[in-house]
């Protein structure tokens, strides 16, 4: 009777150490099943998404190329999205996470490639000669003529004087643009005395 209790209480004893190991294992596998870290990478920004971390003092670090971009401590989570700087060829970034729990829990770093963006291409822009319609020819002018060109414009419309006065004046040897006026006035005169003069004496003749 006694062997079998004996028996019976080291069975017992061993059932709860088992059970006591098996506890122990999971509570210690627990945070590190709990912890999940995700993050992405596009051509421009990167986001990173951390749950179930321990309350306090973890820290996150996140570098484009020699740039940091995140360097902060957070507590149970963190959320954060920022964007790359601009590159034109493919660009590496890292995360890196450090649990405040025990380094067992910890990660990093990690590596992605950030590509390079795609730009619209610009839509070519018309040429003058392009952009402007040809002149279309007056209703009057036909397509195969051609506008002539306009005469030159005379220096002076009046001729130049000749300089009065010098040695260089020839004598005039005409007769001035004036005489047939002073012989039209002369003649009047002597017509009008004529018709006075027989005015009078055919007054005289009258009255004697």
């Amino acid at each position: 009777m006694t062997a079998l209790r004996l028996r019976w209480q080291r069975s017992v004893a061993i059932a709860a150490t088992g059970a006591a190991a098996f506890v122990g294992t999971a509570i210690a596998a627990a945070p590190a099943q709990a912890h999940t870290p995700s993050w992405s990478v596009t051509c421009d920004s990167v986001s990173i998404d951390l749950k179930m971390y321990a309350p306090k003092d973890n820290k996150v670090t996140i570098k484009a190329g020699d740039e940091t971009l995140i360097s902060e401590t957070f507590g149970r989570s963190f959320h954060k999205k920022v964007d790359l700087p601009e590159h034109g060829e493919p660009l590496k970034v890292t995360a890196q996470v450090v649990a405040s729990d025990g380094d067992r829990f910890s990660w990093g770093p990690e590596t992605k490639t950030s590509p390079v963006c795609d730009k619209p291409t610009p839509s070519p822009t018309p040429s003058e000669s392009e952009s402007t319609p040809p002149s279309s020819p007056s209703p009057s002018q036909s397509p195969s003529e051609k506008p002539e060109p306009s005469a030159p414009e005379s220096s002076s419309s009046a001729p130049a004087e000749k300089p009065q006065g010098g040695g260089d004046d020839l004598a005039e040897t005409g007769s001035s643009s004036n005489t047939p006026m002073i012989a039209g006035i002369a003649a009047a005169v002597v017509i009008a005395g004529g018709g006075l003069v027989a005015f009078a004496r055919k007054r005289r003749s009258s009255q004697s």
